[in-house]
Order: structure tokens, then sequence, then C-alpha cells
């Protein structure tokens, strides 16, 4: 399987879980239901060793630079995040109004029936710390070891690195095949997924036009600042799009991400600095489905959707959705809070918009990890680095 290249394999796994989860016996589905639950549990454990062993050598690696690096990547997703959040408020006045009528949503508790199983066990295994304390301390330690020069500690992180390295090229990356099938083969088996899609279609399909062109102007920007194809730059990411799709994370895509990013010949202290740090800080797709699916409901349900309204919550979304991506359908539960206290949502209203988040959760996170690698050529240029992929080859053969 390892022969025929990742992308492939995944393609394999969804179509296969479908077929599972549509045709296949329960049991099939309740063994891979049961792996799932491990894998996820197992991802949720390494996720802050992954942030720490990669954040913390590539702070470390770009001395006196960090802070500014820091500065300059927090800023460029952020301002990522609120642009295209903002954009899709003013594509959705002028397109959702003319499907959806006011005052017609039907809110009903009870209209998801969808068949579930559970596991045959589960196996708990609690993270030593929390993603956000992974990323304090790799700030500390990194801009600590940048500014003291702490050659010692320097080559300890590195050696962690390439543990960690090892840990996913090994373990993480072979494996994600099988937990990709086994979440499409539970979404397949319990038609929940089918059935909101056929509900919110039009919502869906504007949502990911917008996640499209929004990769599309990412890649281009990078491309104009850094020289290069957008084309090439998307066709370069489009294994991480494909495996974010089947994870619904993208702090577990970030092994295929940073491989991919190596690809397209970005510095590898740069990359190794900035996917991590993005897969947490940077929701571009996650807040344009939030913004989406909210105004949807706001408008069936009849109240007024204006900008005085929309636009705080989209500054607020950047802020609260920090740290959601290493779990699943994350970004809409840390969202739950805001949704109630600015946007006025009951608990009919938010139990459909995490229905609706979830059925899509893939395609958002995708988009999110997609616009991860070209922030990552923006820095990369700012830094003063071309993009020169033959500089990585060996760092890509570790993560194949």
């Amino acid at each position: 399987m390892k022969k025929i290249g990742l992308l492939p394999r995944l393609i394999i796994a969804i179509v296969l879980g479908i077929i599972l989860g549509l045709f296949g016996p329960a049991v099939i589905v309740r063994i891979l239901i049961t792996f799932n639950g491990l894998f996820g549990n197992f991802l949720n454990f390494v996720i802050p060793l992954i942030i720490m062993g990669f954040v913390i050598p590539g702070i470390a690696d770009l001395g006196s630079e960090a802070g500014k690096t820091l500065a300059i990547t927090a800023g460029i997703a952020y301002l990522s995040t609120i642009t295209f959040g903002t954009a899709t408020y003013f594509t959705g006045s002028f397109v959702l109004p003319n499907f959806i009528k006011q005052g017609a949503i039907n809110f009903n508790p009870e209209q998801n029936t969808g068949k579930v199983l559970e596991p045959f066990f589960t196996s708990p295994m609690d993270p030593i710390f929390s993603v956000t304390t992974a990323l304090i301390m790799s700030f500390i330690l990194g801009v600590g070891i940048a500014a003291v020069k702490g050659d010692v500690l320097k080559k300890a992180v590195h050696e962690f690195s390439d543990i960690i390295t090892k840990l996913i090229s090994n373990i993480v990356i072979p494996l994600l095949p099988i937990h990709i099938a086994g979440i499409f083969a539970n979404m397949a088996y319990q038609g929940t997924v089918a059935e909101v899609l056929k509900v919110f279609s039009k919502v869906f399909l504007m949502v990911i036009i917008l996640h499209w062109l929004t990769i599309l102007i990412q890649y281009s920007i990078a491309s104009s600042a850094g020289g290069g194809s957008p084309f090439k730059k998307i066709k370069t990411i489009f294994p991480a799009y494909m495996t974010a799709i089947g994870t619904q994370s993208s702090a577990a895509t970030i092994p295929v991400t940073l491989r991919q990013t190596y690809k397209m010949g970005v510095n590898k202290g740069i990359a190794d600095f900035v996917i991590p740090l993005c897969a947490t800080i940077h929701l571009s797709g996650s807040t344009i489905t939030l913004t989406s699916c909210s105004m949807a409901i706001l408008m069936l349900q009849g109240a007024d959707v204006t900008l005085h309204h929309m636009f705080p919550f989209i500054l607020m979304l950047g802020v609260t959705m920090v740290a959601a991506p290493g779990v699943p359908g994350g970004a809409v539960m840390a969202a739950l809070g805001i949704l109630q206290s600015m946007l006025g949502f009951t608990e009919p209203m938010t139990a459909l918009i995490i229905a609706l988040y979830v059925a899509q959760d893939s395609f958002g996170t995708a988009c999110n990890i997609s616009g991860d690698a070209a922030i990552a050529c923006l820095v990369n240029k700012i830094n003063g680095f071309k993009l020169d992929p033959a500089a990585n080859e060996e760092y890509i053969k570790d993560l194949a």
C-alpha cells in the first residue's frame, strides 16, 4: 500500500469506508469505530508533543528573528481569518436571500434519527498537557533557546523533533487511511450527513465554493510575493487537503501539510514553525462555514442579519477557536459561547448549527490547512528565503 502513494490510499479509504457503511455488516463498522476511538485518543495524546517537537526547534533555528517571525505569522493568520469571514458575510447577504425564506425555519430537536453504533471498548489517553499549554511552552523554550544561544538545549530539542518525526512517519501516517475509512463508514452507516446535506445543500455549495476561492486567492497572493505558479502550489498541497477531509483535524493533518510545504520549497525552519502554529491559529475555512451557517439560521428564523452584529462575531471567532482544530468539530464547540452571547442563538439553534457544521467540517478543515502552507510561503519570503524544493529532499523522504 505504501508504494501506491498517500493520496490514492486516502481515496481508496474514503470509497471503501462509504461502501462498508452502506452495505457492510454492522460488526465491521463497529470494529472501525473502535479503531477510530483508539486512534483518535492517541492523536489527542501526541498532538501537543507534535507541536512542541516542531515549533520549539523551528523558533530556535530562527535565532534573533524568532519574535519577529511569530508576530508576522500570527498577524497574517488572523488577518486571513477575519478577511475571509467578512467577505463571506457580504457574499451571504447577497446569495442566501435568493433561496432562504425569512422565518421559515422549523426547529426539530428529534430530527437526527440516524442509527448509532458504539465501539466495542474505549481506552482514554489523556494528553500530558493541552494544546494551548504546548504552544505557550514552545514559544517560551524556542525564544529562550534562541536568546541565550543554548547549544545543548538546541541539540536536545532537535533530537526530540527526530523522535516525533519517526513517530509520525512510522505510526501516524500509515494508520491514517484506516482512520479515514472508519470515519466515512460511520457517517454512511448513520445516514445523518446525507440528510443534513439534502436540507442545506445550497448553503454548503456556497460554502465550498468560497473555500476554493479562498485557497485560490491565498496562493495567488503567496505566488505574487514569493514567485511560482499558484496552481502548482495548490496541486502540491492537495494530498494535505484530502487528508484533512478524512481526519477533520488541522492538527492531525500537520505531518502531511508539513511534507507538502517542504515540497513547495519553503525553508525547513520556517515550515516547522509556521505549519504547527497555523494549524492552531489560522481558521479561515472554519470562519467561512460558521459565518455562512449562522447567517442562514438567523435568516430562517426571521432575524435581521447586519454587519453591525456579524463583524464583532467574526472578530471573536478568530480568537475563541484557537486550539480547537485538534478535535474534529471542535471549532463549532468553541464558538457556541459567542453564538449565544453575540448572536442570540437559542438551544435549538445551537443544536442545528452543530449538525450543519459537523456535516461539512472536513471541507472547512481542508481549507484551513491549505491556507497554512500559503502563509508559510509568505513568511518564507518576508524572512528573505527563496523557495527551494531541492534543499528539502532529505526531510521530504523522512515524512514519505
